[in-house]
């Protein structure tokens, strides 16, 4: 019972986001090399477990106020089903072994791992309770993710991709947010302070600028001249339409659907744009190989 509660708290199927973590290895034309696959994914393993123990942490310090959310409430911590004290020591251990596992692969992949678990218990004890820096610290997690998986291979990764990685997390973090608030409604302010800084109609703003920036950043990444210069074709700009259509299915399931509040989820509940996202990988893919 507890290690089911355990497995639950720790959230994989929130996962999905550190397959940025693979973006340097698809990118750098590493993918055909098994040394440099098998770095990448040990790289990706040890952010999943280090992640969860943000989770854990998290939802330790949050669990009086989860248990006034409709969905947090049924989480192990803020339910019972965990005791506090057991899911912070897990924790603890976890992110202990993910950190001296990152430094064993790599000096540079380390350092990035030690950053991302601190600056997200700063996030879990105040950052959060900061309007905007909030969102922009979840997008910096977003960065954090395809540096550190630049330097668990040695590889350099495009200023553009970073730019438009960071775009992208800030889309997902602000439609989270207006997801919360819809949801919510005058509970909202109970659960998370900084709702209150926030209105559907102020974070329909910024994901108006974010997605029109998301999209430009990415069009002209595919055109760049370096871009171009390091792929060796031109043809990378034909996975613009699968962007497109992927961040317009998203923006129909915040605004018509009421969800976006976890994209792990979405990525795989919503067909439509899972099967984008595959044709996305795979277009990129055999441009970039082939």
């Amino acid at each position: 019972m507890v290690l089911s509660a355990v497995w639950e708290s720790l959230r994989p199927h929130q996962w999905t986001k550190n397959f940025f973590i693979l973006s340097a290895l698809i990118f750098s034309h590493n993918l055909i090399h098994p040394l440099m696959v098998f770095k990448a994914v040990a790289a990706f393993i040890i952010f999943c477990f280090l992640s969860s123990s943000i989770y854990l942490i998290n939802d330790y310090i949050d669990a009086d106020k989860d248990k006034l959310h409709p969905l947090k409430s049924k989480r192990p911590i803020p339910s019972g089903r965990l005791p506090k004290s057991t899911a912070l020591l897990i924790s603890l251990i976890m992110a202990s072994l993910c950190v001296l596992g990152a430094f064993f692969l790599s000096l540079s992949y380390g350092f990035v791992a030690l950053t991302y678990f601190l600056l997200f218990c700063l996030y879990s004890v105040k950052l959060k309770e900061i309007v905007i820096l909030d969102v922009m610290t979840i997008a910096m997690g977003f960065v954090l993710r395809v540096v550190g998986g630049a330097f668990a291979i040695n590889v350099q990764i495009s200023n553009w991709f970073l730019l438009c990685t960071i775009l992208l997390a800030l889309f997902l973090g602000f439609s989270k947010r207006r997801q919360e608030l819809v949801l919510l409604e005058k509970g909202a302010v109970n659960h998370r302070s900084t709702l209150a800084e926030y209105s559907p109609y102020f974070l329909d703003q910024m994901i108006a600028v974010v997605t029109a920036s998301t999209l430009m950043a990415y069009s002209l990444y595919t055109m760049a001249p370096e871009t171009i210069e390091k792929f060796h074709t031109r043809n990378l700009s034909w996975t613009i339409p699968f962007v497109l259509y992927g961040i317009f299915r998203y923006l129909y399931l915040v605004h018509q659907k009421a969800e976006g509040g976890d994209p792990g989820r979405v990525i795989f509940t919503d067909r439509p744009f899972m099967i984008n996202t595959l044709l996305w990988l795979l277009t990129a893919i055999v441009i970039i190989y082939l």
